[in-house]
């Protein structure tokens, strides 16, 4: 397997500027020490026996090059690397053969380095796409004990029976149908990631196996997998040219304007053509620009180590600059899924007892709810009676025998039909959401639910105007208005709209994107609109495809100090590559300014523009080489753990 380090060597070596740079590197040392060892009083037919190795890599290789800047240029309406041709065309014309050789050297050298520094940018992806799935097993029959098939994970038909062997990736996207046992999904965050799986469970393609073999019933083929996406997206994302590089052939269209008038007024003065090519040498940026493309795939690369997927690498150049900053309800400032934070008990009845034995049938239920039970229980250190049976039926609730008494779980309606005299026991309904639990068919208690805000939540958002800059946060949701409210103050946000359609989200949105940049951050199909919108589109986590395609950045593991590291990574970005073109442009500007006045000869022109390309493309590979905590939000809540608890209860 190779490193990122041999990788893009390799890269850089087999890529057809690569092996043009280094011929052009060697016909510039034959040059040179030639001329060295020669009389300078030599022959005009000797003379031309030493260039030659320059002429010949200035014919072959600059002549595709000349040819490829000027379609470039006529695409881009003009562009700084014209100056390139240009100096290329001067220095022939001057005989300044070895001057043409290094601007041959400049910009080959250049798209080469380029070349290897999105190779070892890429390193992600290509991790990615190595470790893709390739091999599934499926069953003939019901069973693994009527055989197994092997088969390229291509092959796999959707509702397919497949067998995922202990320690083995999963195929394809699907769910477990037999088997107990837990996934390692660490590839979708970059940490420490095992998810418990049972029957009923979803698994996610590229997904190891722990050490229980498990029967998967496939849902996706595999090029519509999960995994297939992310490799797709970051593929995408690397590939797509961003708008900072067409501002940056804007500005060099501009640039290049002022280079020949300096050029020409050198001219002018001297009366000595070459002072023309000194200063068209020196102007030359190419690969100075290189530097900003340089610059994103090293933020896109970033971003991938720490679970972030950059669909739309244009969004980097806004995210670090998020005036106004909206989020979705469900799932961005709270975890996205219900927690038990009241229990209303009949008189008489012990609410641990009644916690205990929902918590004890809940084990055996993919409801939505099920999970909140069986954590309450837990949190109250309740051991669970033993359970002899358990049925579900849709929209009937839940039964089961639990140490001796018939469990129920149902809603009021289910309540009424089977015990219609306790109606009058009921409390009041509220807002958020509630299972009726009876016990030996009747009345005991109702559980109470909330999606509740994320424990540092209030954190995050006070630190947002402190840490960047952010002037004005609001909460766009279709959850009714109250329940909205109810969460805005408990995490410190003032500007609410509650139940609001994925029209009203996107005229919203596009309101406040008009006066100044916006990011907008959801998790559901409902967000998708509200995203398009917005400066910059995030969604948390990649349980909806529709909303990863509307997104221009996924944050996997839904966290928000990953969030906080996608900010800093677009600041980061935006401030090394203006760095990169702007200061590369100043000293260029500098070295004309020399070339006009006769203090800057061709050659030495030629090599100082070499020195200031190389430097800028080398400043912008650093926004790869990032600290290793990015963000400075601390993801541990400052209340602690006990107080949330006691306010949950």
């Amino acid at each position: 397997m190779d490193t990122g380090r041999d990788g893009a060597l390799r890269t850089f070596v087999a890529s057809r500027q690569g092996v043009l740079a280094l011929s052009t590197v060697l016909a510039i040392a034959i040059y040179l020490v030639s001329r060295a060892l020669t009389d300078p009083d030599v022959s005009d037919t000797a003379e031309w026996l030493i260039r030659a190795p320059l002429v010949a890599v200035v014919v072959v290789g600059g002549i595709p090059l000349i040819i490829g800047v000027v379609r470039s240029a006529v695409k881009s309406a003009g562009g700084a690397d014209m100056l390139a041709a240009v100096s290329i065309v001067t220095a022939v014309l001057l005989s300044e053969w070895l001057v043409a050789a290094i601007i041959v050297l400049m910009l080959s050298g250049g798209e080469a380095l380029e070349a290897a520094a999105s190779r070892r940018a890429s390193a992600t992806l290509d991790a990615l796409a190595r470790r893709s799935p390739t091999i599934a097993h499926r069953l003939r029959g019901d069973s693994a004990s009527e055989g197994v098939d092997d088969l390229h994970a291509d092959e796999v038909l959707v509702d397919d029976l497949l067998l995922v062997l202990p320690h083995e990736l999963c195929p394809v996207d699907g769910e477990v149908v037999e088997g107990r046992g837990a996934m390692d999904e660490s590839y979708l965050t970059g940490e420490p990631y095992v998810v418990p799986k049972t029957p009923g469970s979803q698994v996610l393609s590229g997904a190891i196996n722990g050490e229980s073999a498990l029967t998967v019933r496939a849902e996706r083929v595999a090029a519509d997998s999960r995994y297939a996406q992310i490799v797709g997206v970051l593929r995408e994302a690397e590939e797509n040219r961003p708008p900072m590089r067409r501002l940056a052939d804007r500005l060099g269209a501009w640039y290049t304007l002022i280079a020949l008038a300096l050029g020409i007024l050198g001219w002018a003065i001297s009366g000595d053509p070459t002072r023309f090519l000194a200063v068209v040498v020196v102007a030359t940026p190419c690969p100075l620009l290189i530097g900003v493309p340089v610059a994103i795939i090293g933020a896109i690369s970033l971003a991938a180590k720490r679970g972030i997927i950059i669909r739309n690498p244009a969004m980097l150049e806004d995210v670090g600059r998020v005036e106004t900053m909206m989020f979705d309800k469900t799932g961005t400032l709270t975890y996205g899924r219900p927690v038990l934070t009241e229990i209303v008990a009949r008189p008489g009845i012990d609410p641990d007892e009644v916690l205990a034995a929902a918590a004890a049938i809940e084990a055996y239920s993919r409801h939505p709810l099920a999970g909140a039970v069986i954590d309450a229980a837990a949190e109250r250190n309740l051991g669970t009676p033993p359970t002899t049976s358990v049925a579900e039926k849709p929209g009937g609730g839940l039964v089961g025998e639990v140490g001796g008494h018939v469990v129920r779980l149902t809603n009021r309606r289910g309540l009424a039909e089977v015990d219609p005299g306790a109606s009058s026991l009921l409390p009041g309904s509220e807002t958020g959401m509630e299972a009726v639990v009876l016990l030996d068919d009747r009345y005991a208690a109702i559980l109470r639910f909330r999606d509740e805000p994320r424990a540092t939540a209030a954190d995050f958002i006070a630190h947002l105007p402190r840490a960047h800059g952010v002037t004005r946060m609001m909460i766009i949701s279709g959850d009714r208005e109250a329940e909205v409210r109810r969460l805005a103050d408990r995490v410190g946000i003032t500007e609410v709209y509650g139940g609001v359609s994925p029209e009203g989200k996107l005229a919203i949105v596009r309101e406040r994107t008009a006066a100044g940049p916006t990011l907008y951050l959801g998790d559901g199909i409902n967000d998708a609109p509200a995203m398009t919108a917005a400066s910059a589109g995030v969604a948390f986590g990649s349980t909806s495809d529709v909303t990863a395609e509307a997104a221009d950045a996924v944050v996997l593991d839904s966290s928000l100090e990953r969030l906080d590291d996608l900010l800093h990574i677009g600041a980061r970005m935006r401030r090394i590559a203006l760095q990169s073109a702007l200061g590369g442009m100043a000293a260029s500007v500098l070295g004309m300014l020399l070339a006009v006045f006769g203090l800057l000869s061709p050659l030495a022109g030629a090599i100082a523009q070499e020195v200031i390309d190389v430097l800028a493309i080398l400043n912008s590979a650093r926004v790869v080489i990032a600290p290793h905590k990015l963000s400075d939000f601390d993801e541990r809540p400052t209340e602690p753990l006990e107080a949330r608890t006691a306010r949950r209860w």
